[in-house]
């Protein structure tokens, strides 16, 4: 099984004429995924040839849904554009929106996420990596080539750059699903939304969580995993060795004191039970060892 995005997903691309759009589908495509239109208003019932595949390209997201029964979007729409690329995929009823788009401003994102909210669309993102199912789907940026095996693992992240090096350091387990969140300070799905998926998934056997410094969804995480999640959880938190008082990547995560530290992150993982790497490459191994002791 997986999460969120299976082999009978059926994929719109928004934004899929543009430069990015057209590079990702077509990465989609050789992933084996159900790409079955794109939307740009401008190339309304045209197509667009992928190594011999035609993929229709619809006027409005409700005219994609009606003619292929999509029932996820990937956005690849400018950040001016894309709070009403998204918010017009949610009137349309679609089931799952994948936001790539970087520099989507704050105000924007929380407008297009409290609109959501109030419906059935899961939106994953912004400035997140998407999401991939392997050897079923994949919705996003996330390059299929370094997690072509189905597995027992689940990851969630913060970090597109170090979901891909947890995945590619733990390939020949393989995963169930791996969601990249974004970092951006408003998400829609969060960690918890994730780690209760993964908990009710039956072939996730165990659980990987990468968070960042700033804020406070790491420590929630913990708590939740405490009263919730039965299923053994690793964890690394990026920054440990980030200077007080920066703004610190994408995440725009300022630290200050105690708060938001990479470090009090892992404190509260750990009391939840989490095994906490202090580099990806020891949470790698950590997983290996407890993946060890389970078969």
């Amino acid at each position: 099984m997986a999460i969120f995005l299976t082999k009978e997903s059926k994929v719109l691309v928004q934004g899929m004429t543009g430069a990015e759009g057209m590079k990702h589908t077509r990465r989609m495509l050789e992933a084996g995924t159900d790409v079955v239109g794109g939307v740009n208003p401008r190339k309304a019932g045209r197509s667009v040839d992928f190594d011999g595949r035609a993929v229709p390209v619809f006027g409005s997201v409700a005219d994609a849904i009606a003619a292929t029964g999509a029932d996820v979007t990937v956005v690849f729409v400018p950040p001016p554009f894309a709070k009403a690329a998204v918010m017009e995929a949610v009137d349309a009823g679609i089931g799952l929106a994948v936001v790539i788009t970087e520099g989507i401003p704050v105000h924007d994102a929380v407008v297009f996420q409290a609109y959501a909210e109030k419906t059935a669309t899961r939106i994953i993102g912004p400035n997140c990596p998407g999401l991939i199912s392997p050897g079923q789907s994949n919705a996003g940026i996330i390059p299929a080539d370094i997690a072509t095996k189905p597995g027992r693992i689940g990851l969630v992240s913060k970090s597109g750059t170090l979901t891909y090096q947890l995945m590619y350091e733990l390939r020949e387990i393989g995963f169930s699903s791996a969601v990249g969140i974004g970092g951006d300070p408003v998400v829609g799905t969060t960690h918890i939304d994730a780690l209760a998926a993964f908990e009710a998934d039956p072939d996730t056997e165990l659980i990987v969580l990468i968070g960042e410094i700033g804020g406070d969804a790491e420590e929630r995480a913990a708590a939740y995993i405490a009263d919730h999640v039965t299923k053994p959880v690793v964890g690394y938190i990026a920054g440990f060795t980030a200077p007080e008082g920066k703004t610190m990547g994408h995440a725009g995560a300022i630290v200050s004191g105690s708060s938001g530290t990479a470090e009090a992150k892992k404190q509260a993982l750990e009391a939840a039970g989490v095994r906490v790497g202090s580099t990806p490459s020891e949470t790698a191994r950590l997983v290996l060892d407890r993946i060890a002791i389970s078969a």
